[in-house]
């Protein structure tokens, strides 16, 4: 960064900071990841300069060629990798993406269903405070009380009773696989369009570890970071027989031009996930994440569902005493990263709920293993053990959590993070 430097010292360091906290800490927010270097220098390529709306062949400003070129690759490359008949790679992130298919697919005042976020679904699947709740007659599913699962039975009963025009699958914090041909087979029995958003899974689908919603399903939308490994960015895939309906909702529906650097960086990260290291990769990210559940459970935390069958773990933190909220900041103080979450009927508020979602795509890029895994759930225990203790001064708390932030840098130290600069 020796020209940034020079132009703006101030930024250059805070981004030497930033890469030095993403190298000495354990990284387990289950949305995030590392990139390669390949993928960083293509996202701060030259095409950040290029304007581009419309799409491949249909532009609104001349000098198109190498953009043309480009995206036609990266809509070739997510086709050929999940499946699908039509792609577009023009979305800003997975919440325009899915805003992208209600515009395309459904009138405002149509009925939607989608995963409650209080469940383990996201905001844009009718959560009354997103632009999907305001704009549609929202029917939300949930889980069962007893064992916190979903209720295909129910989810097929609400189906029939309000026919949606649209049933949505996707999760942001549902730790057990989707089975995607039930939620088509529910959906497309009451003429319903069904939508995958795989956000979350879209690593984990590519590379085998995880169920793919093609065939089965009508659309499917993703992000193109969090298990996937690419830039910020978002993607729609459909049947053919949606494309020019998709391609209108993302523009000129909902966006301008495309970020040209994001879609180079998809590209690179398209051709990365499609080589055979990728499913040793989302293999290992499934293998930590349950390695960890059941070490958790091991140390005395309640985990929701009792396990997973994908990439992320979420606690009930009162089971050892605190909030969610104050094990993820006295994790973060720790030198582990994760977030506070709620779970499913949770009593307490959304900025203080009882869980922590814990995820295992950023540790399995360092090629963390089961022994790791066993470590980062014993250091857990010990923080909660710590936070827990209302007789413990807090300047002694802070002496605890720098301990371990210690034990954590000498264990990332071993393992470097892909992407990054700075290892010691």
């Amino acid at each position: 960064m020796a020209g940034l430097r020079q132009v703006d010292p101030e930024v250059a360091h805070i981004l030497s900071a930033e890469n030095r906290r993403q190298h000495a800490k354990v990284r387990l927010i289950a949305s995030e990841n590392y990139v390669s270097h390949a993928v960083l220098e293509a996202t701060a390529s030259v095409m950040t300069n290029k304007y581009s709306e419309g799409y491949p062949g249909r532009r609104y400003y001349e000098g198109q060629q190498q953009v043309d070129r480009l995206e036609a690759l990266c809509v070739r490359r997510a086709c050929e990798l999940f499946g699908a008949e039509h792609a577009n790679v023009q979305p800003y992130s997975g919440s325009p993406a899915n805003l992208a298919v209600y515009l395309a697919l459904a009138k405002p005042g149509d009925t939607i269903m989608g995963q409650a976020l209080a469940h383990g679904g996201h905001l844009t699947h009718g959560d009354p405070v997103s632009m999907s709740g305001v704009l549609y007659r929202v029917v939300q599913y949930g889980v069962r009380p007893e064992d916190y699962r979903l209720d295909y039975d129910e989810i097929e009963r609400l189906a029939h009773q309000h026919r949606p025009r649209l049933l949505i699958c996707g999760h942001s914090s549902y730790p057990r696989q989707l089975d995607f041909a039930r939620f088509a087979a529910i959906g497309h029995a009451v003429g319903a369009l069904v939508v995958a958003d795989i956000a979350h899974l879209s690593g984990l689908v590519v590379g085998g570890a995880h169920p793919s919603p093609f065939p089965h399903v009508d659309v499917v939308t993703t992000t193109t970071h969090k298990s996937l490994r690419g830039p910020r960015g978002g993607m729609i895939m459909c049947r053919r027989e949606w494309a020019e309906a998709i391609d209108k909702a993302v523009f000129p529906g909902l966006q301008g031009g495309p970020h040209n650097h994001t879609t180079a960086a998809l590209a690179v990260a398209l051709r990365e996930a499609a080589q055979p290291a990728f499913r040793d990769y989302a293999r290992r990210i499934v293998d930590n994440a349950q390695v960890l559940a059941a070490a958790l459970q091991e140390q005395g935390f309640r985990v929701i569902t009792g396990g997973t069958e994908n990439h992320l773990v979420v606690l009930d933190a009162t089971s050892r005493g605190v909030t969610g909220r104050q094990l993820a900041k006295a994790l973060d103080a720790a030198g582990i990263v994760c977030n506070f979450n709620r779970i499913p009927f949770d009593p307490q508020p959304a900025m203080h709920p009882s869980g922590v979602r814990l995820g295992t795509p950023a540790v399995s890029s360092r090629g963390f293993g089961a022994d790791q895994m066993r470590q980062i759930a014993s250091w857990i225990s010990r923080v909660a053990r710590v936070r827990a203790d209302a007789a413990v001064p807090l300047e002694q708390r802070r002496v605890a959590y720098a301990e371990i932030a210690h034990e954590v840098r000498q264990l990332c130290d071993r393992f470097p993070a892909p992407g990054l600069t700075y290892h010691g």
